[in-house]
């Protein structure tokens, strides 16, 4: 493999069983990574901010709220980890459409509870150039200050209203 491709970028962060724990997820990623070169880590990297920043909108803030009660951005940046692990399908009907994630087959449970987040999972790449290099990957932007769009209200007929089948499937009042 010479330069990474986006085709070959989503054939290494879609995770093979979406029902697996995050913790699995992510040593999946992180064995395949281990195969690529240090500029094919770079490319890696970038591909998946730029996937962090698309995603980064209050429209899928809200379609975490309504699934798990995500309230903050250490836990947005852990779902939209999540949501890139679904696959190119999953995430680009996600960007077009935040209520299509209550057709996402497969979602890992933690304590009985939706658990769509995978901690670390944007980092795996820096921590794998970093061991073989003693240097951090170039850096590249994986959000703004805010996420872009129009905040959401977290008022339950407002959510059930936007997200009617997440809603429907994962609201917890």
């Amino acid at each position: 493999m010479s330069k990474l491709t986006t085709q070959q970028f989503w054939q290494l962060v879609t995770a093979t069983d979406l029902t697996a724990a995050p913790d699995i997820v992510s040593e999946n990623l992180k064995a395949q990574l281990a195969n690529l070169n240090d500029e094919q880590l770079i490319e890696f990297d970038k591909l998946f901010a730029i996937r962090m920043r698309q995603c980064f909108t209050w429209e899928l803030f809200g379609a975490a709220f309504v699934m798990a009660g995500c309230n903050d951005e250490y836990g947005f940046s852990e779902f939209r980890c999540w949501l890139i692990s679904r696959g190119e399908s999953v995430f680009n009907n996600a960007l077009a459409n935040p209520d299509s994630l209550a057709q996402c087959p497969c979602l890992y449970y933690l304590n009985e509870q939706p658990y769509p987040y995978i901690d670390e999972y944007d980092l795996i790449a820096g921590f794998i150039f970093e061991q073989r290099n003693q240097d951090e990957l170039p850096y590249f932007p994986s959000g703004g200050e805010q996420p872009s769009g129009k905040r959401f209200k977290d008022k339950a007929k407002y959510l059930k209203a936007s997200y009617p089948q997440l809603f429907a499937k994962y609201w917890q009042s």
